[in-house]
């Protein structure tokens, strides 16, 4: 397997080292290919840790000088993680026609309630309780369905990628348990995503980056999701969702040979 990873954040976005130091940590640990997919939403330009219209040129132009300078030793790509908002922002390569990214990691971070608020999927345990408490009439299956529900519809409507740690909603599930992973209605929710993922031909990702923060000792997806997405015959890559050059190879060695991986580009 080719040692590579394409879903890399810096100082771009919420990182916290420089693009050229997340390159040199990833040559120091023999990676082949590193990929940079800094968040973004556009078009919306609203949140200070994303691309916005105005910064999303310049940080191209930057990772492809990056490419240049360090091609004798790694090959550097420049992709996006789009984050899908209903309403909002679209992970659709249209959307993103004037930057040209090598690829483009779909990823939801916010569920849009009947009300229309965004409630944050990962931000922290207490801003998650209060919005399932006031948007969803305190049920964290209503909450939970909704999430799935939206990564359907962005899985089925729009042009990318990579699909972004597809159960991003376990993350804080260990520490501060609020649903039943075991219960028949969320396997069925993870059931009939994995199908439509299948359906779609786009790639999922094995995400390490819960074990990195300290919040699971697992990826994302599941082992029984990903079984349910490799019985459809969904291809993945492995990523470590870096935002510090230690985590950039977060727990490779564990997963690294746990599945059969696929090079992006």
């Amino acid at each position: 397997m080719i040692k590579a990873n394409y879903h890399t954040h810096s100082t771009w976005c919420d990182g916290k080292e420089s693009p050229r130091k997340m390159i040199q940590a990833a040559v120091a640990k023999g990676f082949e290919v590193i990929g940079f997919s800094s968040h973004a939403m556009l078009p919306e330009s609203d949140t200070d840790w994303v691309l916005t219209p105005e910064k999303a040129p310049r940080y191209m132009t930057e990772i492809r000088s990056l490419a240049e300078d360090f091609k004798d030793q790694i090959r550097v790509l420049g992709g996006v993680e789009a984050d899908y908002v209903p309403g909002g922002a679209t992970p659709d390569r249209s959307t993103y026609a004037a930057i040209s990214p090598d690829y483009i990691i779909g990823s939801i971070h916010w569920v849009v309630a009947p009300d229309g608020t965004r409630v944050p999927v990962d931000h922290t345990p207490e801003l998650l309780a209060d919005g399932i408490r006031d948007h969803f009439s305190g049920s964290a299956e209503a909450f939970v369905r909704a999430y799935y529900q939206q990564q359907r519809d962005m899985v089925a409507n729009f042009d990318f990628d990579v699909i972004g740690h597809l159960d991003l909603v376990r993350k804080f599930n260990v520490k501060h348990p609020y649903f039943d992973e075991k219960a028949d209605w969320y396997r069925e929710e993870i059931g009939k995503t994995a199908a439509e993922v299948a359906k779609s031909g786009k790639i999922a990702e094995v995400n390490t980056g819960a074990i990195a923060r300290g919040w699971l000792d697992d990826a994302y997806p599941s082992k029984e999701f990903r079984q349910m997405l490799r019985e459809r015959g969904v291809k993945f890559i492995l990523s470590s969702d870096a935002h510090t050059a230690e985590g950039i190879d977060c727990a490779f060695d564990r997963f690294g040979e746990a599945e059969e991986y696929v090079q992006l580009v």
